[in-house]
């Protein structure tokens, strides 16, 4: 039988542990010797040097002891929800924006149940007595929920069709989000410089020829029978 307080404890729980995973990213986040996980884009493009490589103390090598940069450690938030999403995508990755659209999806799926479910299924769980008729201890809370309504009541109906329309809803909206996620990882790479590695595939068990060495096979295979495809070769030997 849960009550009001029992919901306001489980809530309280979750977001403060929810608060406290945020400023311990964001904690993180300011030291030098996390700089290359937090930052790894601009590593890669040569736009920052590691911290950990200046002429500083030891300690400061590791750890931030500018206390200024603590008292606006959270301003990156919404900077990173007000960003452009191209702007984002070139500031911190795909995978960066990726994750900021699971949060934004949930947001979508999740505030049109809560309004449609309180719209129609309470007013049709709470008006009815029957838990109030059986010998059962229950609360206010439980009034609220299906096991308020009689067996075999047309009611049941209500809920039924509501099952229906999240499952509709969750679904379109998962693979309306897919759509446009497969669509930005498409365009960010056709937007990159090609580089081998995406062109890049591993071939075993190539037909030997014993007049030929090894990369002379690989290469009159390929030519042979992918003659389209084929650009170059690298052989590594078992």
């Amino acid at each position: 039988m849960a009550t009001i307080g029992d919901i306001a404890v489980a809530a309280a729980i979750n977001i403060i542990t929810a608060l406290i995973f945020l400023i311990a990213f964001a904690f993180l986040r300011l030291q030098p010797i996390n700089d290359r996980v937090y930052f790894p884009k601009w590593y890669i493009k040569g736009l920052r040097t590691s911290p950990t490589a200046s002429d500083g103390t030891f300690v400061t090598r590791f750890v931030n002891l500018d206390y200024r940069s603590y008292l606006t450690f959270l301003n990156w938030v919404p900077a990173a929800l007000t960003m452009p999403q191209s702007e984002l995508i070139d500031h911190a990755g795909l995978d960066s924006v990726v994750y900021l659209r699971i949060y934004l999806l949930g947001l979508k799926i999740f505030t049109p149940i809560f309004l449609f479910t309180w719209a129609i299924l309470i007013p049709v769980n709470w008006t009815n007595n029957t838990l109030e008729q059986s010998q059962d201890t229950y609360s206010q809370i439980d009034k609220l929920s299906i096991s308020n309504i009689p067996h075999a009541s047309p009611r049941f109906w209500a809920h039924v069709a509501m099952a229906y329309l999240v499952m509709i809803w969750t679904c379109f909206m998962l693979k309306k989000e897919y759509e446009t996620v497969a669509n930005m990882r498409f365009y960010c790479l056709q937007s990159e410089n090609h580089r081998p590695d995406q062109f890049t595939v591993l071939v075993k068990n190539v037909p030997r020829d014993d007049h030929e060495s090894v990369s002379e096979t690989v290469e009159n295979f390929f030519l042979v029978n992918h003659h389209d495809n084929y650009l170059t070769h690298q052989v590594y030997p078992r």
